[in-house]
C-alpha cells in the first residue's frame, strides 16, 4: 500500500504511530525533522506519487479545529471542520485536494488527544448549542480508518456531548468497526455518491455505486444516521436521464423517511487549484466543458449550473421534505 513510511523524530514513540509501524513493519522507516520537508518539496510529480504514494507520521501543533468555509452546513449556525489527515487514496478528477498540494503522499497527525481537546474547547463555548463538526474536508474519512482507527478512538468524546454532532463524510466502505457497536444519533455516516456513468469515468479507485448503497443500507438499518452528498454535480450528456435514474436507486435503496440529511452542490474549485489541476490532466473533459471564472472560484457558466442544480433538486424534492436539502452556495 505503501512506498515508504516517513516519521517526525517527535512522534515516532508515540503510541498511534508506534501501532501502525508496527502493522507494517515490513515497509521501510525513514525519519525527518517535520513532514513539510517531505510533503511540501517543490518539484514533485503528482501524477507519479499518486500511484505508489508514502505515508507520513506527523504531529499537527495547532488549528486543530476550523470554521468550515461558508455555505458549508447541514443546518446548524456552529460549524467547523478537522483534519487528521491530509489527502485521499482515491483519485476522483473533480476533487480540489489534487490541486491543493504539491504531493500525493498522505499525512496522518497521530497526536489525537490535541484533536479532542480543541473539539471539547468548540462544544464549551456554546455547551447548549447544537455544533458540527465535519471530517473528510481534506481527507476521506474512513478510508484508512483500518490503519489510522481514528474515528474509533474519536467517537467516545461525541458520546458525552449530545449537541454536538460528527459528519464522517466518505466514499469508503470500511464501515465494519461502526457496524459492530452502538449507533450514535449525533454521528452522521454521510456518503458522496455520484450517477455510475460519472463514478466510473472521474472516481477513479473508489468503491462502485451499488456497494456504497449496500454499506448505507446496513448502517441505516442498524440504527445509524445516514446522509447522501450529492456534491459534486457534474454535467454529462444526457444528464437529466442520468440523474433521474441515479435519484431513484439511491432512495430505493435507503429509506427516504429515515435520511439525516441530503446536500446539494454544484462543481467548483479555487482558481489556483483549478490550474494546477489542468496541468495535472490536460486532456481531461471535466476542465474544459462549460467552465468560467467566478470571482475567486472556476465552476460551470451560470446557466449550465443553474439547470443542473434545479433538476436535480427537483428530483430530489420528489423523495424527501425541503427541509432535509441542504443547497451549498459560493
Amino acid at each position: 500500500m505503501f512506498e515508504l513510511i516517513y516519521l517526525e523524530e517527535s512522534i515516532r514513540y508515540h503510541t498511534q504511530a508506534q501501532a501502525i509501524c508496527q502493522r507494517f513493519s515490513a515497509i521501510p522507516q525513514v525519519i525527518c525533522g517535520r513532514y513539510g520537508e517531505i510533503f511540501n518539496r517543490h518539484g514533485q510529480n503528482f501524477r507519479l506519487q499518486k500511484q505508489r504514494p508514502s505515508l507520513i507520521l506527523a504531529r499537527k501543533f495547532d488549528h486543530h479545529v476550523l470554521p468550515t468555509p461558508a455555505g458549508y452546513g447541514i443546518g446548524g449556525t456552529r460549524n467547523f471542520y478537522f483534519s487528521h489527515m491530509l489527502n485521499c487514496i482515491y483519485d476522483c478528477r473533480y476533487c480540489f485536494l489534487q490541486g491543493m498540494y504539491n504531493s500525493a503522499h498522505y499525512v496522518v497527525f497521530v497526536n489525537f488527544e490535541d484533536f479532542e481537546q480543541a473539539i471539547e474547547a468548540k462544544i464549551a463555548e456554546a455547551p447548549q448549542e447544537e455544533t458540527y463538526f465535519f471530517s473528510g474536508y481534506d481527507c476521506d474519512s474512513l478510508a484508512l480508518e483500518p490503519i489510522t482507527h481514528f474515528v474509533e478512538k474519536i467517537l467516545p468524546t461525541f458520546q458525552r456531548f449530545p449537541h454536538a454532532y460528527l459528519e464522517l463524510r466518505t466514499k469508503s466502505i470500511n464501515t465494519a468497526f461502526l457496524l459492530k457497536q452502538p449507533p450514535q444519533s449525533n454521528c452522521i455516516v454521510a456518503f458522496s455518491l455520484t450517477p455510475r456513468v460519472i463514478s466510473n469515468s472521474l472516481e477513479h479507485k473508489t468503491p462502485p455505486l451499488q456497494r456504497r448503497l449496500k454499506a448505507l443500507q446496513q448502517l441505516q438499518k442498524q440504527g445509524w444516521p445516514i446522509g447522501l452528498r450529492f456534491d459534486p454535480v457534474i454535467y454529462c450528456d444526457n444528464f437529466q436521464e442520468h440523474y433521474r435514474t441515479f435519484f431513484q436507486d439511491v432512495f430505493q435503496a435507503v429509506d427516504p423517511l429515515q435520511v439525516h440529511s441530503v446536500s446539494l452542490g454544484p462543481f467548483r474549485l479555487p482558481k489556483g487549484n483549478y490550474k494546477k489541476m489542468q496541468n495535472l490532466y490536460p486532456d481531461e473533459k471535466l476542465f474544459a466543458l462549460g467552465l468560467q471564472e467566478r470571482g475567486t472560484m472556476v465552476s460551470y457558466e451560470p446557466q449550465i449550473e443553474k439547470e443542473l442544480i434545479n433538476f436535480c433538486k427537483q428530483e430530489i424534492l420528489r423523495y424527501i421534505p425541503l427541509n432535509r436539502l441542504f443547497t451549498c452556495e459560493f
